[in-house]
């Protein structure tokens, strides 16, 4: 279900009975319903605290440690509820200092963090066909290696929840201007996705994580405000778009590994 969807909607949203299924096949789970339109004026902690009373331990944080936003959520939700859950990607491909931060928030919070790898077999097939770096010859190579590497990982691991947090904001993309604070992700089974700084600014996110001393990726004081993996991120300049670094030799309307794209979630490549 699209943003759109939920604009123009009913505001009540429910995910209906457990036998109802989605394009792929994938059971929705019966988790209720809730009004995604008023839900729109609730603060991240009013949506935290909701969320996490009604799903935890079903209820799990997706941080890539490589962006602020995902630790500022990290530290809204341990201060609600010190057992909140959280995973990271990793890849293959992170660089370094994505894996140094997992240490420091492990020990800093002395919270378990849940490192989800992609298959095997499926990476070393893409690698002994495809090459090394095959993400770089087009859209359709990157994008096989996101899927490989992320996107079918994340379907995996998010099958042992009911709902999920993101830290997606509206102004970090042109992909991203219509992401509601809640929403169904038929993608990925019928879950309850959550975005709760969907309408922040960087200037927000940044005030929090200087507030309360939340410790981010020290890439970003090197002129990298958005990490992915090593091979797709480079420092940008003075003035660029914060996302200029990720994945700089496409488009704007590209610009996303298919983990928030509908249409790559439920298979194929969305293009």
């Amino acid at each position: 279900m699209s943003a759109a969807d939920f604009s123009r909607g009913p505001t009540v949203v429910s995910a209906g009975p457990s036998n109802e299924t989605s394009d792929k096949g994938n059971r929705i789970r019966h988790l209720g319903s809730f009004d995604a339109e008023a839900m729109e004026a609730w603060s991240p902690d009013q949506i935290l605290t909701w969320a996490i009373g009604k799903y935890h331990p079903r209820l799990t944080l997706s941080a890539s440690f490589g962006a602020p936003e995902g630790m500022v959520l990290l530290d809204m939700m341990h201060r609600i509820e010190p057992t909140s859950r959280v995973f990271v990607l990793d890849t293959g491909r992170l660089h370094q200092a994505t894996h140094d931060l997992i240490d420091r928030v492990r020990d800093r919070y002395d919270k378990t963090i849940e490192v989800i790898f992609p298959d095997a077999d499926a990476v070393q097939g893409l690698v002994r066909e495809k090459g090394m770096n095959a993400f770089y010859e087009s859209l359709e190579l990157r994008k096989l290696c996101c899927r490989i590497r992320k996107v079918e990982p994340m379907r995996r691991h998010l099958e042992a929840f009911d709902a999920y947090v993101t830290g997606l904001r509206r102004d970090q993309n042109v992909t991203r201007v219509d992401t509601p604070k809640v929403e169904l992700d038929v993608g990925n089974g019928g879950l309850v996705k959550i975005n709760p700084i969907a309408d922040w600014t960087h200037e927000q996110v940044m005030d929090y994580v200087g507030e309360h001393r939340v410790p981010t990726n020290r890439l970003h004081a090197e002129g990298y405000p958005s990490v992915g993996c090593a091979p797709c991120s480079r420092a940008i300049g003075p003035g660029d778009d914060p996302r200029a670094g990720r994945w700089w030799w496409e488009s704007e309307d590209t610009k996303e590994c298919g983990l928030h794209v509908p249409d790559e979630q439920q298979g194929g490549l969305g293009i």
